[in-house]
């Protein structure tokens, strides 16, 4: 979305993109959240639940990991060995990053790793109160610099390292695009419908992933 077709970061559509989502996220703040997250709960079921499993950022991150993990070990047993006695840590750090930098286990990794950094510092920062307050006792409000689950719903962590995986791979697979894509937005509704965020967390945390996942695109291929 962001990217023109030579990993070239489009600017200008990013810097719209985040007028337009400041915009619908101070609109839902002060308006639509509160009936929107109501009535998408009416929609809550075992499958959003699945998803809440699968799709947290913590399994992101292993998954990837471990995947990159593989094809460094399937490279290394492809190719000719080499004497690594004379090794110390940065020289493994650097033979690792040297044969796995081009491929897509290491895009996405990097991708949804910069997704949970990020994400999690917002939360920190922002400070706003999940929906269950208001669900149970009709309060909302913003507490920053709190680590406290309660009071890190913006923006989804769910929703911005999945868009980033995701989007992702539909950036190293075009094919799969409306694919990821349709992925994607099915996990940022789950989150809604669970109760353990509001919609504007979601739309924060979906464009966040999208301009990640096109970031370390665009910074990954220049550099390889």
């Amino acid at each position: 979305m962001f990217l023109t077709s030579d990993n070239k970061l489009k600017w200008k559509r990013i810097f719209m993109g985040a007028a337009i989502t400041l915009a619908l996220v101070a609109l839902g703040v002060v308006w639509y959240d509160r009936p929107l997250q109501l009535f998408i709960r009416n929609f809550n079921c075992g499958l959003w639940r699945f998803f809440d499993l699968v799709f947290d950022g913590t399994v992101w991150i292993f998954a990837a990991a471990v995947a990159l993990a593989v094809f460094y070990f399937k490279k290394t047993i492809g190719t000719k060995s080499e004497d690594k006695s004379k090794y110390v840590f940065w020289g493994y750090v650097r033979d690792f990053f040297d044969k796995t930098k081009n491929s897509y286990a290491f895009y996405i990794f990097a991708s949804v790793f910069t997704a949970g950094i990020t994400v999690k510092i917002l939360k920190i920062l922002i400070g706003r109160m999940r929906p269950v307050f208001y669900e149970g006792i009709g309060q909302t409000g913003y507490y920053p610099f709190s680590f406290d689950w309660a009071f890190n719903s913006m923006p989804s962590g769910h929703t911005t390292v999945t868009f980033a995986g995701l989007v992702m791979m539909g950036l190293l697979a075009p094919r799969y695009k409306a694919l990821t894509w349709t992925l994607a937005i099915m996990v940022g509704f789950s989150r809604v419908a669970v109760g353990a965020h509001w919609p504007t967390d979601v739309i924060f945390g979906a464009f966040l992933g999208m301009v990640i996942a096109d970031i370390v695109k665009s910074v990954l291929s220049k550099r390889n």
